[in-house]
């Protein structure tokens, strides 16, 4: 049986792509077949995190409407065994997409892959909801701003509402220095904000911002800081 985790943020911004890509990559990396689906439609960038922008010909709702089969859909990531990636609509697609449009999906999918990621959309909007009808696991990434932090509460409540029961945070782009002047929330303050349990925090680093811009999955670097703390919030989220 397949998990499904659904990789959301309350605002734009937040490293919500960063880290689903990056998850990917690690779950590829230790063996699990995987695949992400980048359901942020007109806005996706899934694509451009893991370089193979270029290799997009068919998209998630092209499969949905049945203009191309599942497998034409999938963009193998040639770097891992088994990562693969079916990219978002590149605009705002008027094609009509249900719940259970996404409920069938990862159930097909589901019979080929260990692990299925979506990028949601950011923010709480229809999309948010067709997103998450599979999913058995959120993330929500935030970040030390009050404005996320507010976003990210509002968000765990929907996801509650929705029904997906094991949820978690990530708090991303933490800077300490900035945080020991008070000029942002620390994150004892951010944990009180938030009901949902924090996975762990990610601190604000160029190199993430380098890679990104690479199409190359940070994580690629095993032997890294940030890739170890990567390693130990997917293992928090696994329930490892």
């Amino acid at each position: 049986m397949s998990h499904v985790i659904l990789i959301a943020s309350g605002k734009g911004g937040t490293g919500k792509t960063f880290f689903a890509s990056n998850m990917g990559a690690l779950l590829a990396m230790k063996g699990k077949k995987v695949v992400m689906i980048d359901m942020d439609m007109g806005l996706r960038n899934l694509d451009l995190y893991l370089g193979l922008e270029n290799r997009v010909v068919y998209n998630v709702m092209d499969v949905i409407s049945g203009v191309c089969k599942i497998k034409q859909a999938l963009i193998r990531d040639k770097r891992f065994d088994e990562l693969y990636l079916m990219a978002a609509s590149p605009m705002r697609d008027l094609r009509d997409i249900t719940s259970l449009h996404m409920q069938v999906l990862c159930e097909k999918l589901g019979e080929e892959f260990d692990y299925i990621i979506i990028d949601a959309p950011a923010g709480i909007g229809e999309g948010l909801e067709v997103s998450a009808a599979a999913a058995d696991t959120a993330v929500i990434v935030t970040e030390p701003d009050n404005a996320s932090v507010r976003d990210a509460d509002i968000l765990d409540k929907l996801l509650t509402e929705i029904g997906v029961e094991r949820r978690f945070c990530v708090l991303n782009k933490v800077n300490a220095e900035l945080m020991a002047m008070g000029a942002v929330p620390g994150i004892l303050s951010v944990a009180k904000e938030l009901r949902v349990e924090i996975a762990g925090i990610i601190q604000y680093d160029t190199n993430i911002l380098i890679a990104n811009n690479r199409g190359i999955p940070i994580v690629v670097k095993h032997d890294s800081y940030i890739a170890e703390n990567m390693n130990k919030i997917l293992d928090r989220v696994l329930g490892i």
